[in-house]
Formats: structure tokens, sequence, C-alpha cells
């Protein structure tokens, strides 16, 4: 019986080895050389298209705004643009940011800025993709994605598959176990409270939302995040109006760390390097393939104007709340307890400046970030399963998995589900980098086309595919 138990614990020994490994050389060097590839490549293709057409994606998503309540059938562009950014904004924005300055220094910041800016591009080519080859569902709502535009864009189904198994894992079943175990983690914690308890309660309201389908999952996310974005920000903000004369000093440090070369030798760089550029890639999510899904529910007269409201969805994540936290945690000195790192780091700083509500306020933040996050991502994975199939039972079992692992998420943590989640999420990204690499040049055409009608004094441009040379096997925008 030991021999057995002993040859079981080497196995698993093995396996986390194999899959850390993966997550090193996969995860960590090879996918950030790929987003960083695509961020310059599609950045100077487009023009830097992040940057010179801001106005205009403010523009359309005040629009979305003021439209997102007129057609129940449809999802406006604001209500795509939640649905994402509830999956962006999670408790990376929070824990994640403070693991990067703990383990990398203040300069990590810097480099979580730059790199969002320039993920930006990649965001913009994957979003306006998944308008061009979306498709409509029975009930006339739209669903498209990275798997989508592989099958219509690259005729290969089987790589489409490959991608919809990868994110339904990562996304709808262990990303959400993830979330539903900070929050049961931070209730406990600020509150006492029980962790199955809390998680039956995840549960029942994540339930009635996600078997209501993507126009409940549309109309509780564009309340849920701007509500919160706001709400996270303000108290930023009084933070920062609190310690007013110190912020000189705070971007100095961002700065004067983040070039710090005389650490090279010793590693240190590297180190802050790495962690401002990942916390940066895997929090804003540009280029990975997960955002595109949302993307492709918004009912626009353009694909370009879902892809610039989808590029304005990193800025927002990463160069907005991201920074907050940041703001907060380097005003505050506590980064250089080494005691303190993750969540634990940003309620110490947040306690420091505000007093004791600031726990409570972090443990209430982070319901709502994961709980936005939960629901954003059920619908990566609601969209690929309809890709695989169609049948109303494969999608039920979805919703019944998806439910039981919230609740498992809240009871236990197992490590090696969550490293396998982080390979997959890798395998997945690299999917995504190779499609939008090959189509972005339709994406590209489509940007120009809009550009060209906007400067031919047309307010709202109208897509027609046959505009674009070589775009075949589109099912909408057709004359």
């Amino acid at each position: 019986m030991e021999t057995i138990q002993t040859m079981g614990n080497s196995i698993l020994d093995g396996l986390n080895n194999l899959i850390s490994a993966g997550n090193t050389y996969i995860g960590s060097y090879l996918l950030i050389v790929l987003l960083l590839i695509a961020g310059f490549y599609f950045s100077f293709r487009t023009g830097f298209v992040q940057f010179r057409m801001m106005k205009e994606m403010i523009r359309l998503l005040g629009d979305g705004v003021g439209k997102s309540n007129k057609n129940e059938d449809k999802i406006s562009s604001f209500q795509a643009f939640c649905i994402s950014t509830a999956s962006r904004v999670g408790t990376g924005n929070i824990a994640g940011v403070a693991l990067a300055i703990a383990v990398g220094g203040p300069g990590a910041v810097f480099w979580m800025w730059i790199i969002a800016l320039i993920g930006g591009a990649s965001s913009f080519i994957e979003s306006t993709l998944a308008q061009i080859y979306k498709v409509k569902d029975e009930n006339g709502a739209y669903r498209g994605g990275p798997a989508y535009y592989i099958e219509k864009g690259l005729n290969k189904r089987w790589l489409g598959l490959i991608f919809s198994v990868l994110i339904t894992i990562t996304f709808g079943f262990v990303f959400n176990a993830v979330q539903a175990n900070t929050i049961s983690e931070a209730f406990q914690t600020a509150f006492g409270m029980d962790k199955l308890v809390m998680g039956l309660l995840l549960a029942a309201v994540s339930a009635l939302i996600i078997f209501g389908g993507v126009h409940r999952i549309a109309k509780v996310s564009e309340v849920i995040v701007p509500i919160l974005a706001v709400a996270y920000v303000l108290v930023a903000i009084v933070v920062i109006i609190l310690n007013i004369k110190e912020i000189p000093h705070v971007f100095n440090l961002i700065i004067s760390n983040a070039f710090d070369f005389s650490s090279f030798a010793s590693g240190a760089f590297g180190v802050m390097f790495i962690q401002g550029v990942k916390r940066g890639l895997f929090s804003n999510e540009a280029g990975m393939g997960s955002a595109p899904n949302a993307a492709a529910t918004a009912e626009v007269t353009h694909p370009v104007k879902q892809g610039l409201i989808q590029t304005l969805g990193v800025f927002t994540d990463t160069i907005l709340i991201c920074s907050c936290t940041a703001f907060v945690i380097l005003l505050s000195g506590s980064y250089t307890d080494s005691s303190l790192t993750g969540i634990q780091l940003t309620q110490h700083a947040l306690t420091s400046q505000i007093g004791a509500f600031g726990n409570y306020f972090i443990a209430f933040c982070i319901l709502l970030f994961a709980f936005s996050s939960i629901i954003g991502n059920y619908y990566y994975g609601e969209s690929n399963i309809e890709f695989m199939s169609t049948k109303k039972t494969y999608l039920i079992a979805y919703r019944i998995i998806v439910v039981a692992m919230i609740i498992f998420g809240s009871l236990t943590k197992v490590a090696i589900v969550w490293d396998l989640a982080d390979l997959f999420m890798s395998f997945m990204a690299i999917v995504n980098l190779i499609a939008i690499i090959l189509l972005g040049h339709f994406a590209i055409k489509a940007l120009k086309d809009y550009t060209d009608q906007k400067k031919q004094g047309i307010k709202e441009p109208i897509f027609k595919a046959s505009n674009i040379k070589g775009l075949t096997n589109v099912d909408e925008w057709q004359d």
C-alpha cells in the first residue's frame, strides 16, 4: 500500500514539475514574446490606432450607453464592452498588481502601462475580426470569437474546436473556481463567513444569471461594471488627494526603478520587467482570444466600431483600474514589507490610508470584481459550447458544471488545477495569435474602409463585405 502511495505521489510530483516547466517556458517566455511581437506589428500596421482614434473610441462608447436599452433583442456596443470588461476586471486588478509590485518592485508598474498601450492594437484586430465573422444563433443573437474566425477565415474547424475546448475549460470552469475561491477567502477573513455558505450563495446568484442567457448577462454586466469601476477609482482618488504632494515622488519611483539597469546583472531587472509585462498582458487579455467572444455579440453598423470600443477596454482595465491599485500601494509604502503580498498587501495599504473601512471596502470590491469575472468568463464558454454543438443539452450540462465549479472553488484550492489552467490559457492564446496574424489584414482593410467613410463626412460608417477584397465566407455584412 505504501509503495502504491509513493508511486502516486511520485507521479503527481512529476506532473506538477512538467506543468510548472510548461508555464515557465510557454507562458512566461514564448507567449510573452509572441504577444509583444503581435502588439508591435499591429501597432505599426494600423498606424497606432489605439492612440490616434482615442476620441472616436470615447464617442462610440458614449453612443452605446444611450442605446443600451432601446432594443431588448440586441446587445449594444456598450453592453458587449461591459461583458468583456467584466471578465478582464477581476481579482488580478487588486491582488495581481500587488504581487507584481511585491516581487518586481515599483518599476513593474511602468512596464505594465507600456504593454497595455502596445497590446491595444492586438485587441483592436481580434475584436474587429470577431465582428466580421460573427454569426446569428436561432434566437437572432450574435455570437463569434476566435473559434468562429478560425473556422470561417482559415477554413480550419478542427483548430477552432481545439480553441473552444481550451477556453471553455480555462475560463468557464477553472478560472471561475479561482474567482469563487478568492471571494470566499476574502469574506472569511473580513467577516468570518463560512466558505460553504459563501459558495452556495455565489452559485445560486450565478445560476440565476447564467441560465437567463446572454441578454441577462449583458444587463447585469452593464450595471455592475460601471458601478464597480467608479467606486474603486473614487476611493483611489481620495487616497491620491490625501497624498497629493507625494505624487511626483511616486512617478519618479516608478520610472527610476523601471530603468534601473544597474540591477541587470543580479537578475532583479529581469524579474521586474517580466512581472510588469505579465501583469499587463494577463490582466487586459489583449491578444489572448477571450474578449472577442464578447465583442462579436454587439449590434453595430461597422466591425471597426466594436474593435475600437474593446481597445478602450484594455486601457480601462490596466491604465485606469490597475493603476489605482498601484498608486494606493506605492503611496502607503506597504510594498517594502516583505511579509505582505497579493490581496493582503492591497488591504494593508488601503487600511493604512483610510482606516478600517479599507479592509471591508477591499472585500466588497473583491466580491464585485470576482463576481463580474464569473459571469463574463461563463459567457466565453457558452459561446464556444455553441460553436461545438447547438444541442441545448450540452449548454445545460455546461451551466451545471460551471455552478458546481463555483461551489468547488469556494471550498478548496488545488494548485495543480490552477497551474494547468494557466498552461491551457497559454496554448489558447498562441492559437489565437497565429489566427489574427494570418487574418489581421482583413481587420486593417476594414479600418481603412471606416476611416475613408469618415473622411467623406459619413458620421456612422456602414460595412459591406464586398468592399474588402478577398473577404469570403462571411455570414453577415452582405450587400
